[in-house]
């Protein structure tokens, strides 16, 4: 049984062994309350934008839309995180923007094995579970973080988005919405919203045979090379880790934009997927 995506019983276990961070903004944190124990990394602070041009961290391309290192560093340094601990996210968004915080930490250097995401979010916890608006004190640490440039991670550039497209075992897909795919979209990519894959009663993943029969249908299957990409980073990675909690062996995602894709002379399709 995979232990990527957990449920809140999981996490209850082993509260001793878990480090819990809350990406909300800290306004929600601090005045509607956490889960106990939870530490504050909110979902902005670590986002691609103003902190990019500063550290190192750059919004399109191979490189991916990355804080920077040094910015990240100092984030989960600050709140007390260190890179050997086993790591438990939440929002209260079904866990898009918390699966943004793993995939930052994994491409990083994080050991992917101990990144989790809380299944289901916030509001799911607070219907069965204790929170409080207590917050705990806090020892920095030194976070250490691995120059993605410098090591293999699943961030792949244009070109290899291309080859997936000629490609008979991979599958290119698009998470954007389908208005945004109907204006435009790579070659040959089939479009899946990740909240197809969630349920909006329990806040969490759909059951695990209605997730694979929904990506099944769209021709992502375990067998392929499966190529991700988006507008938005935090789309593309609550798919790459639905897919790594799914067992998918060969999963990648390109986070440059279309326009730098048309730039570069590459060409896009038009019309509603299929």
């Amino acid at each position: 049984m995979s232990e990527i995506v957990v449920p809140a019983a999981w996490v209850a276990e082993r509260r001793d062994e878990v480090v819990l961070v809350d990406v909300r903004d800290g306004w929600e944190f601090d005045g509607i309350g956490h889960v106990p124990g939870a530490v504050n990394v909110p979902f902005d602070s670590f986002r691609a934008g103003e902190h990019a041009a500063e550290s190192g961290g750059d919004e399109s391309g191979a490189a991916g839309m990355l804080p920077g290192g040094a910015v990240f560093a100092d984030l989960l340094g600050g709140a007390g995180i260190d890179r050997e601990d086993r790591v438990v996210a939440y929002d209260d968004h079904h866990g898009v923007f918390a699966a943004r915080l793993l995939v930052t930490a994994e491409l990083y250097g994080h050991d992917p094995a101990k990144l989790h995401l809380l299944d289901g979010d916030f509001s799911a916890w607070q219907r069965e579970r204790e929170t409080t608006s207590e917050v705990s004190e806090l020892e920095p640490t030194t976070y250490e973080v691995t120059d993605p440039a410098e090591t293999e991670t699943p961030l792949v550039d244009a070109d290899a988005v291309a080859a997936a497209v000629d490609d008979p075992k991979a599958v290119v897909v698009d998470t954007r919405e389908d208005w945004e795919y109907e204006e435009g979209h790579v070659p040959g990519a089939v479009r899946l919203d990740w909240r197809e894959l969630v349920d909006d009663d329990t806040r969490g993943l759909k059951p695990r045979d209605e997730v694979e029969s929904i990506l099944e249908a769209r021709g992502v299957t375990p067998g392929k090379r499966v190529v991700l990409y988006c507008n938005t980073a935090r789309r593309i990675s609550h798919t790459y880790t639905v897919l790594r909690h799914l067992g998918y062996p060969d999963r990648r995602f390109y986070e440059g934009s279309l326009t730098e894709w048309e730039r570069e002379g590459r060409p896009l399709e038009s019309g509603a997927a299929e």
